[in-house]
C-alpha cells in the first residue's frame, strides 16, 4: 500500500483542499491519504474558524483516509516549528511514502535547492544573513536577500515571498534534517492568492481567507450583551454564495452548525488575553514562546490601550514584528506555552504520539499498517495516554487544555453545552 501524507489546516475546508487531496493521490500513485491537521488553533496564531472535528469530518468525506491532529505546540508555532512537527509525525508512522503540498511555483527542484541551503546553513550564507540582520531587516527579508546573494539567482530568493512556497521549503528542510525517506512532491496551487479576501467569480478555488471573511459577516449581528435578544443572521444568502466554493458536504455542515459551533475568531479570546496579560510582567512575558524582550516591553507599554485581540496585534506591529508573530505570541501566553517547553518535550524526539481525529471505516487497513510499523503510539482515545512517556503526556495535556479552552469560548459565545475534550468521539465515516 502506497500512502501520501498531507499537512493542512482546512480553515475552513474548500474546493482547493479537495483538489489537493485528489491531485496528491494522482501524482504520487498513492492508495491512501493521511492528513496531519492543526487542531483548534492554527499557525497564524489564531483559533480555527470551526472546531477540529468538523473540519476533519469534511476532509474524510472528501478523500482523506485518516486525519491526525498536529500537537498545538507545533500547530501554533512558526513555519519552521510547524513543518518540523508535522513532518516528524508523518515520518514516525513508518508507512508514509510521500509528502505532497501545494505551492505557488509548483517547482520541486527550486524549492529543494533553497531547502538544502537552509538545512545545511553554509558559512558564506550565514555571513550574508548576519549582515542583513545587522542592517535592521526582518528575518524573512534578511533571509531572502542572503539567499539571493548566495545562490546568485534572483528567482530562487523571490520564491520565499510567497507563503506556501515558504512552507514547502520548510517541509523539505525538515525532511532533510530528519533524514526521512519520505519523498516530497508539490502541485501548483490553482486557487486565488493566499490572502485574497474576496470570493473568486463563477465558483472555483477561493481562498480560506475570503471564506472566513464571509462567515464572519454572517455572524456579525451577534450581540456582546447576552441579555439583549438578537436576530440570528440569515445564513441562506451566505450559503448560496459559498455553494460553488466548498464541497457539498461542507455546505451541509455549515448549515447544521452555524451559530452553534462556529464561527470562532481571535476577538472571541480578547478577555482571556487581557486577563492573562494583567497578571504578567515584562520578565515573565519574555519567557513565553515567540515573545522577545522588545515585544514584552511593547505589550506592557500598551496594555492600557488594549481593546481586543486584533486591535492589540495591530497596535504592537513594527517593521520587525509582524502581525502573525504577535498573534502567535499572544496565543502562547493564553495557552501557557513557554519557550523552554519545546526543549523539555522534544529533547528525546519531536513527536511522542499520533492522535487520531477520525478515519474512513472502509480504509481501516491504514490503521493496521500504522500499528504495525509506527515508532509512536497511535492514540484513538484519551484514555490511552497512560502508555505515553512523561514528555508525551505533557504534550498531550497541552492539547487537551487548548481544546477545552476553545470549547469554553464556543459554549459562552453560542450558549451551548460545554463539551469536554474527553467526550468527543472519533469521527468515523
Amino acid at each position: 500500500m502506497k500512502i501520501v501524507g498531507l499537512i493542512a489546516e482546512y480553515n475552513p475546508f474548500h474546493n482547493g483542499h479537495e483538489y489537493h487531496i485528489q491531485k496528491s493521490k494522482e501524482v504520487t500513485g498513492a492508495d491512501a491519504v493521511i492528513v496531519v491537521m492543526s487542531g483548534n488553533f492554527v499557525q497564524r496564531g489564531a483559533p480555527a474558524v470551526m472546531p477540529k472535528h468538523l473540519r476533519a469530518k469534511v476532509a474524510l468525506k472528501s478523500g482523506a483516509s485518516l486525519v491526525l491532529e498536529l500537537p498545538v505546540c507545533y500547530a501554533s508555532g512558526s513555519a519552521e516549528y510547524f513543518a518540523q512537527g508535522a513532518v516528524a509525525l508523518l515520518d514516525s508512522l513508518g508507512c508514509v511514502d510521500s509528502l505532497c503540498f501545494g505551492s505557488e511555483c509548483g517547482d520541486i527542484d527550486s524549492l529543494t535547492s533553497i531547502a538544502r541551503v537552509l538545512a545545511d546553513e553554509p558559512e558564506d550564507y550565514r555571513v550574508l544573513l548576519r549582515s542583513y540582520l545587522k542592517e535592521g531587516l526582518s528575518f524573512p527579508s534578511a533571509r531572502e536577500r542572503a539567499l539571493r546573494d548566495y545562490l546568485k539567482d534572483d528567482s530562487l530568493s523571490r520564491i520565499l515571498a510567497s507563503p506556501n512556497n515558504t512552507l514547502g521549503v520548510e517541509y523539505i528542510k525538515a525532511l532533510i534534517r530528519q533524514k526521512s525517506s519520505i519523498r516530497p512532491y508539490t502541485i501548483l496551487r490553482k486557487d486565488s492568492r493566499y490572502h485574497s479576501d474576496t470570493l473568486e467569480p463563477d465558483g472555483g478555488f477561493s481562498s480560506a481567507t475570503a471564506i472566513r471573511k464571509l462567515l464572519l459577516y454572517s455572524g456579525s449581528s451577534l450581540q456582546t450583551d447576552r441579555d439583549t435578544p438578537y436576530e440570528e443572521p440569515k445564513l441562506s444568502s451566505v450559503l448560496a454564495r459559498l455553494e460553488d466554493h466548498v464541497p457539498p458536504e461542507c455546505v451541509s455542515l455549515l448549515e447544521r452548525t452555524h451559530m452553534i459551533r462556529y464561527p470562532v475568531y481571535s476577538n472571541d479570546f480578547s478577555l482571556l488575553v487581557k486577563y492573562q496579560l494583567m497578571q504578567e510582567s515584562r520578565g515573565t512575558l519574555a519567557q513565553y514562546a515567540d515573545v522577545s524582550e522588545e515585544l514584552a516591553n511593547r505589550m506592557m507599554k500598551h496594555l492600557n490601550d488594549f481593546q481586543n485581540f486584533d486591535q492589540f496585534c495591530d497596535l504592537l506591529k513594527t517593521k520587525e514584528l509582524t502581525y502573525s508573530r504577535i498573534s502567535r505570541a499572544l496565543l502562547h501566553v493564553i495557552l501557557g506555552i513557554h519557550a523552554s517547553f519545546y526543549e523539555e518535550v522534544t529533547g528525546e524526539r519531536l513527536i511522542h504520539y499520533a492522535r487520531m481525529l477520525g478515519f474512513v471505516r472502509k480504509e481501516k487497513d491504514v490503521l493496521s499498517l500504522i500499528k504495525k510499523q509506527s515508532q509512536v503510539p497511535l492514540i484513538p482515545k484519551l484514555s490511552d495516554m497512560d502508555a505515553l512517556t512523561e514528555h508525551g503526556q505533557q504534550m498531550l495535556h497541552l492539547d487537551i487544555f487548548a481544546s477545552n479552552l476553545y470549547e469554553s469560548v464556543i459554549s459562552n459565545k453560542f450558549k451551548t453545552p460545554f463539551c469536554n475534550e474527553y467526550s468527543h468521539p472519533l469521527v468515523i465515516v
